[in-house]
């Protein structure tokens, strides 16, 4: 008789995780006999629960907050896009137990920009707040779409700069401090900070927004998150969470366990 494939994903807190949701409407929209659930995972319990999830059986895990960076130093293999990002959020584990490590973080934000939003990249001037893992995992993808001009800003400029250094083969990447934003202007405004989850203002000068700025919070909630309703007062004139690219970049690690590429507009439909 044939056994259900086992998947999921683990983080810290999990509770809030929408990847259950998600698999389980690609897998009943694919044919595909799997299940999938969300494990709370502590980081001082990380390596002992990877090899539990091997020994059980499971044959694959998606992977959240706070573990992206300790997961590429624990699988056995990194892809390309993985080692560049130094962070992985798709596990693939063998039938001997062996796990490879890959990042969909930036294929997903591309695929949401690009083709459900219709946000030209090309000679676009892009600004990502923020210099941790998140930026990490889309620098690549966003130097391989040919802006004018990539601009990392970080509450200290040492991050932005050592993230900038880390990517210099792939292209060009400016690093500054938030408050050296003032007056400035992007076409394309990507948060991957958690500015504003813990209720502060955001610590951004809103002169550098205009009625052209695109807006994008690679974070999501039920209602608008703190960066889009900052985004939204201060002029922004259009703005988005990161919906999207969750469902895109969930597709592509569908994708990579099963071979078969779901369609994700039914399932973007069902979120806010």
């Amino acid at each position: 008789m044939a056994v259900t494939d086992r998947y999921g994903v683990i983080g810290h807190p999990i509770g809030h995780s929408k990847s259950p949701v998600i698999h389980r409407l690609f897998a009943a929209q694919t044919g595909e006999d799997l299940s999938y659930e969300a494990f709370d995972v502590p980081p001082e319990a990380l390596e002992a629960r990877l090899s539990a999830f091997v020994a059980e059986g499971l044959r694959g895990l998606n992977v959240t907050v706070p573990h992206k960076e300790a997961i590429a130093r624990l699988v056995d293999q990194l892809t390309d896009r993985a080692h560049l990002a130094g962070a992985v959020n798709t596990v693939t584990i063998a039938v001997d137990g062996r796990l490879d490590g890959d990042n969909t973080d930036g294929v997903g934000l591309l695929t949401d920009l690009t083709a459900n939003l219709g946000i030209e990249l090309a000679q676009a001037r892009v600004l990502v707040l923020g210099a941790g893992g998140a930026t990490r995992g889309i620098v690549p993808a966003l130097l391989g779409s040919g802006p004018r001009e990539l601009v990392v800003a970080n509450r200290t400029v040492e991050r932005a700069r050592e993230l900038a250094g880390r990517f210099e083969r792939l292209g060009d990447v400016a690093a500054c401090r938030f408050d050296e934003l003032a007056g400035r202007h992007f076409d394309l405004v990507l948060n991957a900070t958690s500015a504003g989850l813990q209720g502060e203002v955001p610590p951004f000068p809103a002169s550098m927004l205009t009625p052209d700025t695109v807006c994008y919070d690679l974070s999501y909630a039920m209602t608008d998150t703190p960066f889009v309703a900052w985004a939204r007062t201060h002029g922004a004139g259009h703005v988005h969470q990161g919906w999207g690219m969750l469902v895109e970049q969930a597709a592509e690690a569908f994708f990579i366990w099963r071979g078969v590429r779901p369609d994700t507009r039914p399932v973007r439909a069902k979120l806010p």
